[in-house]
């Protein structure tokens, strides 16, 4: 799968040359939606600069190049400029999430403990809420019109990307100041982008797929980023749809349950016009069939293009990007298994298939992470990524099938922890979609197979999902355990947490109720 190589005046050109340059003109940079209204609050590219050099100027009075600096602050402008202005005052950024609930202030505190930042940015009303450490409210921090950018090396860290899973130990991908250039010209090699491009959607900055769409992307661009809150969304999934609607040319980005989440809405939204939408991209989790499927008959009425719908792929230690759908859309196949949504073609990077592995190499890869000299088996001596999910090129398209780590195996045949998903999902419409966990446990009786099941009624849901996994997998479940859609835990970027699902309900000694 060859594919264009990255020009080399992208990965010699720091990330803040591209702000100071976008600086020059008076055009809008950044707008933060907010509900109830909507209301709309906008910086421009001006505005921008002397913000993050507000930014830089505070933090170089008592850090020091190469510092960690936390960013634990909502989804705002200030989130903006907080994370701009730790890279251009030449300090390595960690965005993270706001501590919410018991399970979000242990990530927070993981992360701290790990990277050990010398100070942290944070909004007002969160100031008491963050680790110990020196802290700086954003919203106290005045413009600078003439703090000059940091030095840096195009290999030096620019910021740690925490993982979102659910180890125990945190894991933060070094990504360098050439993986974020590299990440970005990719975004805009694949899907034409331009300065007039608008990068539009929620997914939340602390993640990767939010941070470099909507925050990094504009940047390299020169393009307008129009977001709002990931609760927002949740609260209706169609003031995504009507924010591309509002913006012609418009990319956006989401995991694949939130496009069931609009499809099922979409009987609600009133006449729009989708025609002008660009890119509509579906990553971060495995996308669906059914899904493709739903979204398409759901929004072609209001215009949107089928080919629109762009299934990637991509992973944190990857600076996010690896592959995707092309002009061509969607493509999905029938094979043994069923039908499998690709997840297109790499841009900027190599890929090979190792033993079922998917391995990537490109200058959007991470340098190892933070703190670990030892690179281990994620990261080769010779610059490949071990990506840790399993899959196949079929007609020059990658096809995602699952994660080595949840590969289950029984009596030495393999089973895909989402093909016996999407089998509970079709097995009952008590069932709710993207809310069932698939795992593997062990016991007296050897390796199995048990599942939690996220359901809004128990009558006949039991017996109907025994039934089919049995019928469609030859396979008795070990454990089966019925739960409000809800209690299903989730990774901070949406995604079903097979772990946490694990440790809940079986728990490391053997099933517990």
């Amino acid at each position: 799968m060859p594919p264009a190589d990255v020009p080399e005046d992208v990965l010699t050109t720091p990330f803040t040359d591209h702000l100071l340059r976008n600086a020059a003109e008076d055009r809008p940079a950044f707008t933060c939606r907010t509900f109830p209204g909507p209301a709309d609050r906008t910086l421009t590219w001006p505005q921008v600069l002397d913000r993050v050099r507000g930014v830089a100027r505070e933090l170089r009075r008592f850090t020091r190049p190469g510092d960690r600096v936390a960013i634990v602050a909502r989804q705002d402008l200030g989130y903006v400029v907080a994370f701009l202005g730790t890279l251009y005052a030449g300090r390595v950024a960690v965005p993270l999430s706001v501590p919410v609930g018991r399970t979000g202030r242990a990530r927070i505190e993981s992360a701290f403990a790990d990277a050990a930042p010398a100070a942290c940015l944070t909004s007002k009303d969160l100031l008491d809420k963050v680790p110990p450490v020196a802290a700086l409210a954003i919203e106290d921090i005045g413009p600078d019109d003439a703090e000059p950018p940091a030095e840096v090396a195009m290999t030096d860290p620019a910021y740690l990307q925490y993982t979102s899973g659910s180890t125990r130990r945190p894991a933060g991908a070094v990504i360098s100041h050439r993986a974020l250039v590299a990440a970005c010209w990719q975004t805009t090699r694949c899907y034409h982008a331009d300065a007039s491009t608008h990068l539009a959607g929620w997914v939340p900055f602390f993640h990767d797929m939010g941070l470099v769409l909507l925050v990094g992307t504009p940047v390299f661009l020169g393009a307008h980023s129009v977001f709002f809150t990931p609760m927002e969304f949740v609260r209706d999934p169609l003031r995504w749809i009507r924010l591309l609607a509002e913006h012609p040319g418009a990319i956006t980005a989401a995991p694949n349950f939130a496009f069931d989440l609009a499809a099922e809405a979409a009987g609600e939204l009133e006449d729009v016009d989708l025609s002008h939408v660009n890119s509509v991209l579906n990553g971060s989790e495995p996308v669906r069939a059914a899904t493709v499927e739903a979204f398409e008959r759901a929004f072609a009425p209001f215009g949107l293009p089928r080919a629109a719908h762009k299934p990637c792929y991509g992973l944190a230690e990857a600076t996010v990007f690896v592959t995707s759908a092309g002009d061509e859309g969607a493509t999905v196949t029938t094979f043994d298994r069923g039908e499998l949504v690709s997840v297109g073609r790499p841009y900027g990077q190599r890929l090979r298939i190792v033993d079922k592995e998917i391995w990537v190499s490109g200058p959007n890869v991470a340098d190892g992470y933070w703190g670990r000299p030892d690179r281990g088996d994620t990261f080769t001596e010779d610059g490949w990524l071990r990506t840790g999910d399993l899959g196949f090129v079929h007609d020059g398209l990658l096809y995602v099938t699952g994660r080595l780590k949840d590969l289950i195996i029984v009596d030495g045949r393999n089973h895909y922890p989402q093909d016996i998903e999407a089998t509970v999902e079709a097995a009952h419409p008590s069932v709710r979609a993207g809310r069932v966990a698939a795992f593997a446990v062990r016991d007296g009786h050897g390796e199995g197979v048990a599942v939690v099941v996220g359901c809004t009624g128990r009558d006949g849901v039991e017996t109907a999902v025994r039934r089919a996994v049995s019928a469609g997998h030859d396979l008795p479940l070990r454990a089966l355990w019925l739960v409000p859609p809800g209690a299903v835990p989730r990774t901070s970027s949406g995604k079903v947490s097979r772990a946490a699902a694990r440790d809940r309900w079986w728990g490391e000694n053997g099933r517990h109720d």
